[in-house]
This record gives structure tokens, sequence and C-alpha cells, in this order.
């Protein structure tokens, strides 16, 4: 049951119902505009629980997800393993209300970017250097103390399995400058939605929420390392294909 053709198939078949859907709730957010950002957040954010359902159905992936307890009462910054487009949407049903930092140009695409603007995502132009971080600071504080969280992924692109790139320094200095305890996440979403293939794997994703981080009085260089640790010392333990060893080679899914 689980040929290539066949997974090529319910790959397909989800990409045909994701695409309209996406252009849907899109629409749905833009005439939404003039309501108070909560209910647009409330009505489009039913847009990941049909996904993640249809994923279910089409492609066979459900998920599961350790350390529920470790999610504070108040807002807090979630740094995020990045493997694929799944965290992006799961993340919506896993925390409270929140908003994402995201790349600048992702704005300009049709619908989707739509929705970004919408939902007010903290759009970065990544080629900024310092004033990026400025801005990144800037608009983050704002919505923590509207009460949003904040979802950052560190790593700055989607990485496969066992990849293990430079975490970024601006969630780190955004959690310094106020204060708010950082949630650490990692998972081995890539291991079912690979970055590109239209192809996805049936199976479990498994999600582990890391206890927070506190950040009061800290340098960010500390927050990150804290950070880094916790999710690169969590990744063997989640992921259901190990690591190569030194001098072996990762094969992509």
């Amino acid at each position: 049951m689980n040929s290539r053709p066949v997974l090529l198939l319910r790959g397909l078949l989800f990409w045909a119902g994701f695409a309209p859907s996406v252009v849907f709730y899109a629409t749905l957010a833009i005439i939404m505009l003039p309501l108070p950002y909560i209910w647009r957040y409330r009505v489009v954010g039913t847009w990941a629980a049909f996904v993640l359902g249809w994923l279910r159905l089409t492609c066979g992936i459900r998920h599961e997800v350790e350390g529920r307890e470790h999610i504070p009462e108040g807002p807090a910054i979630v740094m995020s393993k990045h493997q694929s487009t799944w965290e992006t949407i799961a993340l919506q049903r896993i925390f409270p209300p929140q908003v994402w930092v995201l790349k600048k140009e992702l704005l300009y695409i049709p619908f989707f970017g739509w929705a970004l603007m919408a939902l007010e995502g903290i759009a970065i132009d990544r080629g900024a250097g310092r004033r990026a971080v400025v801005e990144l600071v800037k608009q983050g504080r704002q919505r923590l103390e509207t009460g949003r969280w904040v979802v950052i992924f560190p790593e700055g692109t989607r990485t496969r399995p066992c990849q293990k790139p430079r975490y970024k320094i601006g969630g780190a200095v955004l959690a310094a400058k106020t204060g708010a305890p950082v949630v650490p996440v990692a998972h081995n979403a890539a291991e079912h939605w690979p970055k590109r293939p239209v192809i996805k794997y049936p199976g479990t994703i498994r999600v582990s929420i890391g206890p927070p981080i506190e950040t009061a009085g800290r340098k960010p260089e500390e927050i990150l390392a804290d950070v880094e640790a916790w999710i690169e010392g969590e990744m063997p333990r989640l992921l259901e294909h190990p690591c190569p060893q030194e001098g072996e080679s990762v094969q992509a899914q």
C-alpha cells in the first residue's frame, strides 16, 4: 500500500485539497480585516485543523505531543526546530494565539502572503543585518505586550534531519530584551513531510515541548546556547531513522 506510485497519488490528493483551502482562508482573512485580531485568528485558525485532518486522511500522517505541561500561562516565545511546512501549521493548534517571525518575501505570495499580513506576522528583511534584529525586537515586544505568543524558527530555514545549521541570535535578543520565557520545541516532521517533494510518508510525527527557559537578566548568547542544546539534544530521541555516524553520508528520504 505504500509503494511510490501510491505515495505520489496520496500526496497529489493532499495538495488538491490544500491549495484551494489556502485561497479560501486567505480571502476570508482579508474580508475580516476590519474585525479584531482575535476574531480573525480564531476563524482563520480553523484552517490548521482542516489541514491536519486532511493530511491524516490522505497521507496517513498523525502527530503526538509530549510536554504540554511545560506550556506557561502567559505569553512566551516559542523557538522551534524547522524541518518542513508541517510545523508552521501544527504549532497553531498546539500553542495559544500567536504570530510568526517570517521572511518579508513571503508577504508577496498571492493569497498566502495576504493571510500572513492579516494575521499580523512579524516580517523581517533578513538581508538588513542589525536593523532586522532591531525591528524584530520592536514588533515582537508589541505582540507580547498584547498577549500574543511569538513563534521563531532560529535555524532561519528548513533543514533535513541530522543537519545542524547555526542558530540565529534574533529570537534570543528578543527574549533578553523582554524577559519573556522561551519554550523550545523539537520534532521529526521532515521524516514524514520532507522539505520539497510531493510525496509524504505515513506515520506519526513526534513533537516534544521542553521546559521554559528563563531569560530575565541573561545575555542573548546564553539563552540561544540553552535553546540549541535542548533542541539538538532531544532530536536523536525523536528521529525514527538514526543519524549516520561521522564519515557516513546523510541520505535524503
